[in-house]
């Protein structure tokens, strides 16, 4: 039988594309304007604080100008908008701490040979794209990212081939309503005697207020480190430029950590580039002394468990993290390796790998994983005092999941409910600062479809100039 590429490759030679019912014009301004924020009142839900509050049943929430009023039972909300919260579990919107999500267009793209894996695809096809194309991929992410209850994205956005490129990028965000962080990094391919464009990051920095959403975004820098996946070394008057500029502009710093060979944390901590303002991604191979190392200078860290499973970087260590005092986050990484961006099954799968590499089914409990996925989460990408928990004076970035559904029912304990059985399907309401984002369990400023299609459209044309079939 032939290939699904092989397949693919015929209808090109033919002249023919897979997506034929597509549009394939450029894509079309956004499909609607954010929703107002509205004073609204949850009643009568199973509440998740994360806080020290705990959980509350048949309690209320109040939200009014995107801001947490009140959490508690039978609350006098006068002239707020009554929902329904009965058979449902409220708790704070999932933090998300790293997602390469230009490459959404890629999503399940990483075959089964080494031509065909993550690194190769990414910079062939990323040397392709467009800046039309930056914004599809980004679109589709932060769609799916509302759809299955994320309401914070670190985009770690590693294909900036010029300005107009960003600004495609930044401008999906904007669209969405998300919260996040737009991390700004090289171009697939760069050299690495290259510094990345280090005016145009500093004009942003200066120029923020344009790009940050009305403050729900803000910028980072995506640094190469001393290696990266696609390119090999970096030379260290390019990264050290890099570094060095963020330093100055006072902007948080991620970094790629996951070479068995090379050692590179503690290549970072022997050069002195570790610190309250560096996060680092994966770090599966990691010795004692790199964490100890990790947790001296104040390092976070952001595991990825499906991508770093799926691509042969081994095992998170979660608990060797947790234990160390590493503040740790959960993280989609890229849907070319993990196929969606699921919250609920990154937390199950974390859940999992940690009791299976420690052989003890209580090393991990339910409540700690849903931390990382919220108050921890947020704490390690510093947002801790805005979101991550249910709390008057907190911006008002919340999830309503319905228990009701086959895979999901009966009612047993929330934490586990969550943790080991919800799926994005179950998420009936999204709100990000206020705004009703999903409700009823359909996107409500995005039309999916469209989405979808005009995603589908751009992929095949990409495919196309790259010749990757």
């Amino acid at each position: 039988m032939p290939s699904r590429r092989d397949f693919l490759g015929t209808l090109a030679l033919l002249g023919l594309s897979p997506y034929a019912a597509a549009q394939t014009k450029p894509a079309a301004p956004p499909t609607g304007k954010l929703p107002a924020r509205v004073e609204f009142v949850i009643r009568n839900a199973y509440v998740m604080t994360m806080e020290s509050a705990g959980d509350l049943a048949d309690a209320d929430v109040h939200v009014r100008k995107g801001e947490i009023v009140a959490v508690g039972k039978k609350l006098a909300a006068q002239g707020a908008q009554p929902i329904d919260g009965r058979g449902m579990i409220v708790l704070p919107g999932f933090i998300e701490t790293h997602w390469h999500m230009w490459n959404t267009l890629l999503r399940s793209m990483s075959g089964d040979k080494k031509e065909h894996g993550y690194f190769p695809t990414a910079l062939n096809l990323g040397k392709a794209y467009t800046p039309d194309d930056m914004y599809q991929g980004t679109r589709l992410g932060c769609a799916e990212a509302i759809y299955s209850g994320i309401t914070f994205v670190h985009d770690w956005c590693h294909n900036i081939r010029g300005p107009d490129y960003a600004d495609a990028n930044l401008r999906a965000l904007r669209e969405s309503g998300l919260r996040g962080r737009f991390s700004y990094g090289a171009a697939q391919g760069q050299p690495g005697t290259q510094p990345i464009d280090l005016e145009d990051l500093e004009r942003r920095h200066r120029e923020w207020n344009k790009y940050s959403g009305d403050g729900l975004l803000s910028l980072g820098l995506a640094w190469r480190g001393v290696a990266t996946g696609a390119t090999g070394a970096v030379d260290a008057s390019a990264y050290r430029k890099d570094f060095e500029a963020a330093r100055r502009l006072g902007i948080p710093i991620s970094v790629h950590a996951n070479n068995r060979a090379t050692g590179p944390i503690a290549q970072l901590a022997n050069e002195k580039l570790l610190g309250k303002d560096v996060q680092v991604i994966h770090a599966t191979w990691v010795s004692p002394e790199e964490i100890r190392a990790l947790a001296d200078n104040g390092c976070a860290v952001s595991l990825s468990p499906y991508s770093e499973l799926r691509i042969g970087f081994g095992f998170p260590p979660t608990g060797d993290f947790l234990r160390a005092g590493i503040p740790v986050g959960l993280s989609v990484d890229t849907t070319a390796l993990s196929g969606n961006a699921d919250m609920f099954a990154i937390m199950k799968a974390i859940q999992n790998i940690e009791n299976s590499r420690t052989k003890d089914e209580f090393k991990l409990p339910a409540r700690r994983v849903l931390e990382l996925a919220t108050i921890e989460g947020a704490r390690s990408m510093g947002v801790d005092q805005q979101v991550g928990s249910l709390k008057p004076g907190k911006r008002a970035d919340l999830i309503m999941v319905d228990t009701r559904a086959v895979n999901i029912g009966v009612w047993s304990e929330a934490s586990h409910m969550l943790v080991e059985a919800a799926q994005p399907s179950n998420i009936d309401t999204v709100v990000v600062d206020g705004r009703i984002l999903k409700r009823g369990g359909k996107l409500a400023a995005i039309e999916a479809g469209r989405v979808t299609s005009e995603a589908n459209a751009a992929l095949a044309k990409l495919r196309q100039r790259a010749g990757w079939w």
